[in-house]
């Protein structure tokens, strides 16, 4: 998923004529605390609230005021993860996109960006989450896969977690299905460390027959 794929146009730009008052209310209307500042198609910066609440006079244009404005942006090319990279590392709610002409092209806020993370992830999709901790020199995905569909399964999704000073990697799958213990069983039986299970379907030992005819008996 790239930039242009993520831009929300119906956020417009600010102006350098527009007046600080203004910012603040179209930061509010939007639940931003960044906006760009953009001429024409040319983009000047993007515009913090932290920088506003300092303004005395609301009613002055931004562009006669002395603000330190941030000047990150991404290429319309760039992938998902880079700008999600970006917003992480800089604490920013929205990041401009630029054409490699430098022309302001539109906005990707946070909550795009988490709508579609959620997407990539396969959030909203029914299914069972099984995380594996395994070392980092047996990070075989393909295999990993070949256990899941073995189990008439698929991998909906997956992401790798390091850690620091460690050999250990944490691989969390997101399968298309709940009755996930003979896949537990499979990895197991590669000697896959199987860290944690969500989601999943309990297979049925008895118990909850044994409580309903405890209760009828007390009903009795």
């Amino acid at each position: 998923m790239l930039a242009t794929e993520l831009i929300s146009n119906s956020i417009p730009p600010l102006r350098t004529s527009d007046s600080a008052q203004k910012a603040m209310e179209r930061m509010t209307e939007f639940k931003l605390s960044h906006l760009p500042i953009v001429n024409e198609s040319q983009f000047l910066g993007l515009l913090a609230e932290d920088e506003l609440i300092e303004v005395r006079d609301l009613g002055v244009p931004i562009g006669s005021l002395s603000l330190s404005l941030l000047n990150p942006f991404v290429y319309e090319d760039a992938h998902i993860y880079d700008i999600i990279r970006l917003l992480t590392q800089l604490n920013l709610s929205a990041v401009p996109v630029l054409d490699y002409k430098k022309n302001y092209l539109g906005l990707i806020t946070i909550n795009t960006l988490i709508a579609s993370a959620a997407s990539i992830f396969a959030v909203a999709a029914p299914g069972g989450i099984i995380v594996l901790e395994i070392s980092n020199r047996n990070n075989s995905l393909a295999h990993m896969a070949q256990i899941v569909e073995a189990d008439n399964a698929q991998i909906l999704s997956s992401y790798v977690q390091s850690f620091p000073d460690s050999t250990k990697l944490e691989v969390t799958l997101k399968i298309n299905k709940t009755e996930l213990s003979g896949i537990i069983a499979s990895f197991e039986r590669y000697n896959y460390q199987v860290k944690a299970v969500f989601n999943s379907t309990k297979a049925d030992d008895g118990t909850e027959d044994r409580f309903n005819s405890f209760m009828n008996y007390l009903n009795v």
